[in-house]
């Protein structure tokens, strides 16, 4: 483990042995329930994280929901599944509700699935050391949803939760989404139309360190189009320049144009090009057929594109259409975008909400909490809701890895990451 991470797990452990002085009496309380229910806790960590929910996985991710939705019920919620159409090929959503008029209408998004599906590697829920734990989705997610359980349990016990107007959303597809997304995330969006603040519980990147913004995602596909001939005659006016190196001179182009711009990226992860090419995207795969003495005929390049506003991606598509439409002599190209889940582009409201959130890591003696960097993050459901409401997001599980074989979580980070998830839900219960 890196020193600096060894370095914020004993600051972590050295300032929760005593509560700051500046909580209240109840919130000194609350912390301390969490203390004590620290085993349950990691307990139920286990317990999920052993269960296959990899989104596909229908039968898993239910069998996750259904675990989670009687804990939230343990904190008074009302649980319901949100069934999703046959043809979506989804579990659905697991959303646990309390209707009252206290204080702010809060938004709480979590998610059931994992990127790993049955036919992947196991990888089951194990102490690495005292302080580390590996497992599938046990840092994405499903330790940010035992985070946020925790707290809501703790609130509960001590009648904190009456009168307050609380929904909590785990959906079954966050990894990959059902399409269309239209319907895979109506009631989601709906219901966060309704409130005030949004909470998102993805990983976080330090114990001081919170999302006030995030790129959103989306993606493109460059077909390219040429005169099929003998190889010796590249580069004539005759023959032209094949495929190939239009889609060379388009992607290249694109690199040199607009890879400088900051928070915008734009990956073509798939490039295939020949005499015969059949693309698959529902496969993401492709089969081609071609000889180095054939000038190629076709190529098809797919890509993501991220971006920090809607403002900024559609200049940059604009751009992209420009280069593509200077096409190399005897080519023609074409390239069309396809919109994935938006941007949650930084506000005055997120930054209020973050004021909120760095008072209590104050009040809890763990300093200031800062907006982290939105380059370093990819895209998450907390997008298709940011236009609505004020949002913050990575108040989840720290650890390292994630989607990725050996996906750990840092399990001396979950006592203060629950207490600050209490207490801030409080205040924000308490609001005016």
């Amino acid at each position: 483990m890196r020193i600096f991470q060894l370095a914020i797990l004993m600051f972590i452990l050295n300032s929760l042995d005593t509560h700051a002085q500046q909580l209240s009496s109840i919130e000194n309380k609350v912390a301390s329930y969490v203390d004590e229910h620290l085993p349950a806790a990691i307990e139920l960590l286990k317990q999920t994280t052993n269960i296959n929910s990899g989104t596909l996985n229908v039968e898993g991710v239910k069998k996750v929901g259904e675990i989670f939705g009687k804990e939230l019920q343990k904190a008074g919620f009302n649980t319901t599944w949100i069934h999703l159409p046959d043809s979506l090929k989804r579990a659905g959503h697991l959303v646990a509700t309390r209707t009252g008029n206290k204080g702010k209408k809060i938004f709480i998004i979590g998610h059931l699935d994992t990127v790993f599906e049955p036919d992947m590697p196991a990888n089951p829920f194990r102490m690495i050391n005292d302080s580390t734990a590996t497992g599938q989705g046990v840092n994405d997610m499903k330790g940010g949803d035992v985070i946020l359980i925790l707290a809501l349990q703790a609130l509960n016990h001590y009648g904190l939760l009456e009168g307050s107007d609380i929904t909590v959303y785990f959906t079954g597809d966050e990894e990959r989404a059902g399409h269309p997304v239209s319907v895979s995330r109506a009631d989601f969006i709906e219901r966060a139309k309704r409130c005030d603040v949004a909470l998102g519980y993805e990983g976080a990147t330090a114990t001081n360190i919170v999302a006030t913004a995030r790129r959103g995602a989306s993606s493109w596909l460059l077909e390219i189009f040429s005169k099929q001939g003998h190889s010796s005659g590249i580069f004539s006016d005759y023959s032209g320049y094949g495929a190939i190196y239009e889609a060379a001179r388009i992607i290249n182009e694109f690199r040199t144009t607009l890879s400088t711009e900051k928070y915008l990226t734009f990956n073509p992860g798939l490039i295939v090009g020949g005499t015969e090419v059949t693309y698959n995207e529902n496969k993401a795969s492709a089969n081609v057929i071609g000889k180095d003495n054939i000038i190629s005929p076709a190529a098809i390049v797919h890509g993501d594109l991220r971006f920090l506003t809607a403002d900024q991606k559609d200049k940059a598509r604009e751009v992209m259409k420009e280069i593509v439409a200077k096409n190399l002599n005897g080519t023609r190209s074409k390239i069309t975008f396809y919109d994935g889940i938006p941007s949650m582009a930084p506000t005055e409201g997120n930054n209020q909400l973050l004021n909120i959130i760095n008072q209590v890591s104050i009040d809890m003696g763990m300093g200031a909490t800062k907006a982290g960097d939105p380059g370093s993050r990819g895209a998450g459901d907390i997008s298709y809701v940011a236009e609505f409401l004020d949002c913050v997001d990575g108040l989840g599980a720290m650890g390292m890895g994630a989607h990725a074989p050996g996906e750990t979580i840092y399990l001396k980070t979950i006592p203060f990451l629950s207490k600050r998830t209490a207490i801030l839900i409080n205040r924000l219960v308490q609001a005016k």
